[in-house]
């Protein structure tokens, strides 16, 4: 794993031993956010595998995780069904509406929210949760909103730094090697 828990400051080892709900914005954060179209239109992104792999061990974990993008594309669709994640909302320029309606569904405060972007339009998601990071190569004002910076930029693994972060803060990495003792 990459960074172990105790390098990280108290207080975020804190917030994130409350976590129960992940979520991520898609385009810049799971992504690098560059969109490639293919000559019919079809869009084309890429996902880094570790990444897929982190979020199914958060899953296994019995935390919940969601998406949510502001754009609809089909290619992101198709990639959370492969992973298994259901709360998935593509389309969505009011991040916060959804969020908020995700954590009452879900029956959830925000202190047990982990949100995690890179643009203007996830500002107001990371305020409101418990754990809000920005990616490594956010825009500024996002980086000065959250509480934690990745090392990752969008794209480059990500989710598998947050992820490892949680599941060390909750003693739960042996979701990780589900091989061993």
């Amino acid at each position: 794993m990459s960074q172990s828990a105790p390098n990280y400051p108290a207080d975020i080892i804190a917030a994130a031993t409350r976590v129960r709900l992940v979520v991520f914005d898609v385009d810049g954060t799971l992504t690098d956010g560059r969109m490639y179209y293919s000559s019919n239109g079809d869009d084309l992104i890429a996902f880094h595998a570790r990444d897929g792999y982190a979020l199914r061990t958060l899953q296994r974990a019995g935390l919940q995780l969601a998406v949510i993008s502001g754009r609809h594309s089909q290619a992101v669709r198709q990639r959370m069904q492969d992973l298994g994640i259901t709360h998935v909302h593509l389309g969505i320029q009011e991040k916060i509406t959804a969020l908020e309606a995700l954590l009452n569904k879900l029956q959830l405060t925000p202190q047990q929210l982990c949100y995690v972007g890179d643009d203007w339009i996830d500002i107001p998601p990371i305020e409101l949760a418990g754990l809000g990071i920005a990616v490594a190569d956010a825009v500024p004002a996002v980086l000065a909103a959250a509480d934690l910076c990745t090392t990752a930029s969008g794209g480059s693994g990500v989710a598998r730094e947050v992820i490892e972060l949680i599941l060390q803060a909750q003693n739960l990495t042996h979701y990780f090697h589900p091989h061993t003792g």
